[in-house]
C-alpha cells in the first residue's frame, strides 16, 4: 500500500508524541518562541478555512459566496463594503469555489474563451498555487481537468488532465477580464454560466448540486483577517491541528511539525493547555499578539523597495519560508503567482514620507506611454485604505487602468491623481479617489512582460509618488 509521505510524518508523530512530550522539558521562553513560529506556520491554514466557512455558508450560489463544490460568480466589481478577502480587485471578476477532494476528484472546466485574459488559479489548503491555467500558460481553447486528492489513484475519462492536489481542501478562483460596461458584463458572464464544476462520480450525468447548509453562528459580517486574528492561543491551534489531519504538512515542514510537538500541537490530535505547566501557557497564550505584530513588522521586510514601492515576488511558491506565507494570508489572500500578476504597493513618496491624503496630495508622473507598467495582459493602480480595502467614492472608482482612457499631456506625458478631491472636469479622467487618510496605491501587472525593461528583474519600476 502506497501512504503519503505527508501521512507517514504525521503517523509517526502521532505515535511518538504522548512518550516524547513527557519526558522533554522546555523553558517558558523556548515554549513562547515555538508557539510563536506555529502560530506564523499555521496563519494561512486558519486563514483558507476561515474564508471557506465564510464564503461556503450559504444555501445556494450568490455574487460572493456559493456552497461547497459551486461557483459564486461574481457579476459585478465588488463594492467598498466587501471584506471577504483583503486587496480585492475590480480588475478581473472573480469565480470562486470550495471543493473538498478527500473522497473522490472533481471535474473543473471552462469554454473557449476567445481574446480574452483570463487565468485560474488552484490553491491548496495552506495557500500555495498548484495549478494556474489560463492565457499566459495553457492558452485560450476549452479544457477539463480533473482534481484529485493526495492518496487518489484510479482512471480519468479520455481528455480529462489531472491535477493532483497535495491538501483534501482545495480553491479555486478564476479571474475574468472585465472592462466593468454593461455590455462587457453580459459578455463575461455568458463565459461563467459556462464554467463547470462536479465530482467525478456525476462524469457523463446530469447534475444538480445539493443546497448548501447554513450555520448560523458563522460570522458573515466581520471580515476574515480580524476573525482569525480574534481567536485565542487554544482554540487557534487546536484548529489548526484539526486541520492538518486532512491538510498535512509537507516533508520540508518536518523541522517544525516536530519543533511543534514539543508544545503539544501535533497534526489530528486535540490541543489542550491544561495539560502544561502554568508557566508554559501563559507563554503560549501570548502567541497571538507577538507573532500579529511579527508578521506586520514583516511587511518592511516582505519585498525589494524602490522608487517607495514595495516588491513581493515571493507569492505564490513559498517553500519553508512561513513568514512570507502568513503575511500573504494576511494582506492578500488569494495571490497569483509572479508570473501571472505582480503587486507593487505604495510604501512613501518622493521624500520618504508616509502617504497621506489628509496632509498632501499626489501625482504620479509617467514620461511617456512607453514608461507605463509593461504587461502582456494588462495593468492597473487599485486605492486602498490602510487595511487593505476599498475607498468610497463618488465615481465608485477603485481602480485606474487604460480602460479609463486616461488623458496624455501635450508633451506625451501621462499624470496620475491621488487625492480625495475631484482634480478638476479636465483630469478626472486621470484621478484615483483617495481617502482623506493613509491610503495604500497598488500597481498590478497581469501576465507581466519578461524581456527588460520587466518588473520581474527589476528593470522596471513604478515612478515614485510625489507630493502635488
Amino acid at each position: 500500500m502506497n501512504i503519503h509521505p505527508s501521512a507517514i510524518l504525521t503517523l509517526v508523530l502521532l505515535v511518538t508524541h504522548s512518550q516524547a512530550f513527557a519526558a522533554e522539558k522546555i523553558s517558558p521562553s523556548e515554549a513562547a518562541e515555538i508557539a510563536s513560529e506555529a502560530y506564523i506556520y499555521g496563519y494561512s491554514l486558519i486563514s483558507v478555512e476561515m474564508t471557506r466557512r465564510v464564503m461556503t455558508n450559504v444555501e445556494k450560489p450568490m455574487a460572493k459566496h456559493a456552497p461547497m463544490g459551486q461557483f459564486a460568480n461574481l457579476r459585478e466589481y465588488p463594492s467598498a463594503k466587501f471584506r471577504d478577502v483583503t486587496a480585492p480587485n475590480a480588475d478581473t471578476l472573480y469565480s470562486n469555489a470550495f471543493i473538498d477532494v478527500a473522497k473522490e476528484p472533481w471535474i473543473v472546466s471552462w469554454p473557449d474563451m476567445g481574446n480574452r485574459y483570463y487565468v485560474w488559479e488552484f490553491y491548496d489548503a495552506w495557500v500555495p498555487v498548484i495549478f494556474d491555467p489560463g492565457s499566459r500558460t495553457t492558452g485560450q481553447k476549452a479544457q477539463t481537468y480533473a482534481i484529485t486528492g493526495p492518496d487518489w489513484k484510479g482512471s480519468l475519462p479520455d481528455g480529462v488532465k489531472e491535477l493532483k492536489s497535495p491538501t483534501s481542501t482545495v480553491w479555486i478562483l478564476a479571474r475574468t477580464y472585465c472592462t466593468g460596461t454593461p455590455e462587457d458584463y453580459k459578455a463575461v458572464w455568458a463565459l461563467q454560466d459556462q464554467y463547470k464544476l462536479y465530482p467525478l462520480s456525476s462524469w457523463g450525468k446530469e447534475y444538480s448540486p445539493p443546497a448548501g447548509k447554513v450555520n448560523p453562528e458563522i460570522d458573515m459580517k466581520t471580515a476574515v483577517r480580524n476573525q482569525v486574528n480574534a481567536l485565542g492561543a487554544e482554540d487557534y491551534f487546536n484548529w489548526m491541528a484539526e486541520l492538518m489531519k486532512d491538510n498535512p504538512p509537507t516533508k520540508e515542514d518536518a523541522p517544525i511539525v516536530a519543533k511543534m510537538a514539543k508544545i503539544g500541537i501535533v497534526p489530528g490530535q486535540k490541543f489542550d493547555l491544561e495539560k502544561l505547566s502554568p508557566s508554559i501557557a501563559k507563554e503560549i497564550k501570548k502567541a497571538p499578539e507577538s507573532a500579529w505584530a511579527s508578521i506586520v513588522a514583516y511587511t518592511n521586510d516582505a519585498g525589494e523597495t524602490n522608487h517607495g514601492w514595495l516588491l513581493n515576488l515571493k507569492i505564490g511558491h513559498y517553500g519553508t519560508d512561513y513568514m512570507a506565507r502568513a503575511w500573504l494570508a494576511a494582506f492578500g489572500i488569494p495571490a497569483n503567482a509572479p508570473k501571472d500578476a505582480v503587486y507593487l504597493m505604495g510604501q512613501s513618496d518622493a521624500d520618504g514620507d508616509p502617504l497621506d491624503t489628509s496632509k498632501h496630495k499626489y501625482v504620479i508622473h509617467f514620461k511617456s506611454k512607453k514608461d507605463l507598467p509593461p504587461a502582456n495582459g494588462f495593468w492597473s493602480l487599485t486605492m486602498y485604505n490602510n487595511q487593505y480595502f476599498f475607498i468610497p467614492n463618488p465615481l465608485n472608482r477603485y481602480t485606474l487602468s487604460p480602460r479609463n482612457k486616461l488623458k496624455t499631456n501635450a508633451d506625451g506625458s501621462i499624470v496620475l491623481y491621488l487625492q480625495s478631491d475631484n482634480p478638476g472636469a479636465d483630469k478626472e479622467s486621470n484621478w484615483l479617489p483617495a481617502p482623506s487618510a493613509i491610503f495604500i496605491p497598488m500597481f498590478r501587472l497581469y501576465w507581466p512582460k519578461e524581456n527588460p525593461p520587466s518588473v520581474l528583474d527589476g528593470t522596471w519600476w513604478p515612478p515614485v509618488i510625489q507630493k502635488n
